[in-house]
């Protein structure tokens, strides 16, 4: 079956309910949801049940789309107050890091081949390019992976990863056009000293309009009073696309463009936050499915097999050595960082989506080993999700660096507006809190502070001062003594209890 606008709504349907069904028995058995969504794709493409879909240029710049909008709600849900302490690290290890890893799986490369005979004629140049293709860990994966799993991390590790996911991608896809451009131009046209130049002037720009056009974002967005609030998700998204396509055209990086403005954007105050925020998750879901989807299409699974032996050899390298060596390198200098941290992050050094979208650039570009190049990085992914994917929780346990995720929301859906500063609490109802009488007037409260709602199983009420209050019943409290309260607690010898405050 062909893809063609006659079918492609009906086609797209059935694929996003597949996906969303596999994604909840992945969920359900720890399989990464998003290796589903490409397997997915696999499943119903040329090798599977039939559909044919083979444009490389349609899937690159469907995964433009995607990273676009993937990187910049990555930045939104980003506190800089988290992020701060760990820049040092992340932004050594999207950059030094990148390069480094590109560089050992390259020379790695280029020597394995020649054990392969009809990949003995590749060159450094071009095993570099592979190596570029894949030299960074995917933001995608690593931002669902742990979100889902609600995985917990110690010594800051979770910020870093994060900023280390969201902000290696312009530095791989910088090598990646880079080396591209030394393959194809005739020798010694092109300068390593101006190649150099052109790599610090693109970064630059990239950082500089990603944090102006942020700015710009959120003073339109309070300024800008629209009617229609459902509006302002859809502004920010075109702000999105727009710095996106600006920084382009202006010679700057476009991904670290948008993943600054998200950490800008997201780190302000902007109205009617709570429901921009949630229209991005849902989006950026809906296009991270579709994009694994096509990419999932794009490949024919039949000439994975060939490429096994090669992309195995390679993957064990840059899991067991490349990665780690490259990251206790970067990582060397911040001596307070334990090596169980520094071997963890090592091996959270997920492939994923974005490895497959930069190795359509050769395919497009039609170098020589372009499709050896993409079969490779695809096979690669594969290993990465199922091996790395799978254990991210494991290996977190296994070297005393997991802890208890901090609960986010409440147990009654409720989030404060933005322009309220009281502070939300919520408590569960313990004899410790009832020693003065199980009536709600009993409470020792301070003032100021109300007790709005009571959860009592799964049934909900108001509560008055004569309601009677039941060992387990969850409280939801209301105060503008949030210090006061928390001392209330301490000395009530409850310590299990939630503070949700604007800022």
């Amino acid at each position: 079956m062909i893809i063609d606008t006659g079918n492609i709504l009906l086609i797209g349907a059935v694929l996003l309910f597949f996906s969303i069904i596999a994604g909840k028995a992945g969920f359900r058995f720890g399989v990464p949801v998003l290796l589903l969504f490409l397997g997915v794709g696999m499943l119903f493409g040329s090798d599977g049940l039939g559909i044919q879909f083979d444009n490389p240029a349609s899937a690159q710049f469907i995964g433009m789309i995607a990273l676009s909008i993937i990187l910049f709600s990555g930045g939104m849900d980003t506190k800089f107050a988290e992020i701060k302490p760990v820049l040092g690290q992340g932004i050594i290890l999207a950059t030094l890091g990148v390069a480094l890893t590109t560089l050992f799986t390259g020379i790695f490369i280029y020597w394995v081949c020649d054990f392969f005979s009809q990949y003995a004629a590749i060159s450094f140049t071009e095993a570099l390019l592979m190596a570029a293709v894949m030299s960074s860990t995917d933001s995608a994966s690593v931002f669902s992976i742990l979100r889902s799993k609600r995985q917990g991390l110690k010594e800051q590790l979770r910020p870093m990863l994060e900023l280390e996911s969201g902000s290696n991608d312009p530095m791989a896809y910088m090598l990646t056009l880079l080396l591209i451009q030394i393959i194809q131009a005739p020798a010694g046209e092109v300068s390593m000293e101006y190649s150099f130049m052109m790599f610090l002037i693109q970064m630059s720009v990239g950082a500089v309009a990603g944090f102006l056009l942020g700015k710009v974002a959120v003073w339109v967005m309070n300024r800008l009073n629209v009617d229609n609030t459902s509006l302002y998700p859809i502004l920010l998204l075109a702000f999105v696309f727009f710095i996106f396509s600006i920084t382009e055209l202006v010679k700057g990086n476009g991904y670290l463009a948008v993943y600054i403005a998200g950490l800008v954007v997201g780190n302000h105050k902007v109205q009617h936050k709570k429901s921009v925020a949630t229209f991005f998750d849902g989006f950026t879901w809906l296009f991270q499915i579709v994009m694994f989807l096509t990419l999932g299409l794009l490949v024919n699974p039949h000439e994975l097999l060939p490429v096994a032996g090669l992309g195995l050899l390679v993957s064990i390298f840059m899991v067991i050595f490349s990665r780690p060596i490259s990251v206790f390198l970067c990582l060397a200098p911040f001596r307070k960082m334990s090596s169980k941290a520094k071997l963890y992050v090592s091996w959270v050094g997920l492939r994923g989506a974005v490895p497959i979208i930069f190795a359509t650039y050769p395919l497009i570009a039609h170098i020589e080993y372009a499709s050896l190049i993409f079969n490779v990085v695809f096979f690669i992914t594969i290993v990465s999700l199922l091996t790395q994917g799978t254990t991210v929780s494991f290996m977190a346990h296994a070297l005393g660096l997991a802890e208890k995720e901090a609960k986010q929301g409440n147990d009654f859906g409720m989030e404060l507006p933005e322009e309220i500063k009281s502070t939300m609490s919520e408590i569960e109802v313990s004899d410790n809190l009832l020693s003065n009488g199980n009536h709600l007037m009993d409470l020792t409260l301070p003032d100021n502070t109300l007790v709005v709602m009571v959860k009592r199983n799964n049934h909900f009420f108001v509560p008055r001062g004569r309601s009677k209050l039941d060992i387990g019943d969850k409280l939801l409290v209301i105060t503008d003594n949030d210090k006061e309260l928390e001392n209330t607690y301490k000395e009530l010898g409850i310590n299990d209890y939630i503070f949700q405050k604007n800022q």
